[in-house]
């Protein structure tokens, strides 16, 4: 377990708590100067996680600058998420999990439909098997954005591995029940999630696993903060995400 330096949440300072049921979406504001704490409520959860400027949506978390910036490709305490605008729109101060994946995407209804057979409203109703790209679009919609606004997400909680051929495997159990990340927002963010299936999940049947969002207020970022001192990259990076609010 890490944890960065100057970066503890005061457990007594909750500003609002939500879960969210495996296999759901949800979106809203997360504002600058909060940490959000997702937590894995079951084990062998998968949280989708897109990030958009709120204040300018055509500015939205960038992958590929994300991961060789920091020279790495995964997530975990220190790494940060750039926007394509080189500014850190949010930083991983505490990782229970120790890796998250950055590069698998999201299942759309024909990989669900495969993997899992076929369940829909008129079928299940609720029960319904839901995939990402779905639950991200109608989120999405709610802010006037649409397909082309999508872009790599975070999965949160999950690992893929590669071979010696660079094929990726999933690994499986990687999340424990109760396991969480802190996440502070540099940024004010629109924050689109889902928690269907990876698409890699070894699972035959449709379980996706709930988790809990719980938001509090940031400590003040000290000089020996782990995301900004992690490379010289992140440093300049939340240079030019403060010199954006000045």
């Amino acid at each position: 377990m890490t944890v960065a330096k100057g970066n503890m949440l005061n457990q007594n300072s909750v500003l609002w708590e939500e879960n969210i049921p495996g296999g759901t979406h949800w979106s809203g504001l997360i504002r600058r100067g909060t940490a959000l704490r997702i937590t894995d409520l079951e084990g062998g959860a998968n949280l989708s996680a897109l990030f958009y400027n709120a204040d300018e949506k055509l500015e939205r978390y960038n992958m590929p600058d994300t991961l060789k910036a920091q020279h790495t490709a995964f997530l975990t305490t220190g790494h940060v998420c750039y926007s394509d605008m080189g500014r850190v729109m949010c930083s991983i101060i505490h990782d229970d999990v120790g890796w998250h994946d950055t590069i698998c995407g999201v299942t759309d209804a024909a990989m669900v439909e495969a993997k899992y057979g076929e369940s829909n409203y008129q079928m299940h109703r609720n029960n319904m098997f839901r995939n990402g790209k779905d639950g991200l679009l109608i989120e999405l919609a709610k802010y006037g954005l649409g397909k082309r606004d999508l872009m790599a997400s975070v999965n949160f909680f999950s690992k893929v591995m590669p071979d010696e051929d660079g094929n990726l495997s999933f690994v499986s159990g990687h999340s424990q029940a109760g396991n969480f990340v802190d996440v502070r927002f540099d940024m004010n963010v629109l924050l689109v999630l889902s928690t269907a299936p990876h698409p890699l999940d070894t699972k035959t049947t449709y379980q996706p696993a709930s988790i809990k969002l719980s938001a509090r207020p940031a400590a003040p970022m000290l000089r020996d903060d782990i995301c900004r001192n992690l490379c010289e990259q992140n440093a300049r990076g939340f240079i030019n995400t403060e010199r954006y609010y000045l």
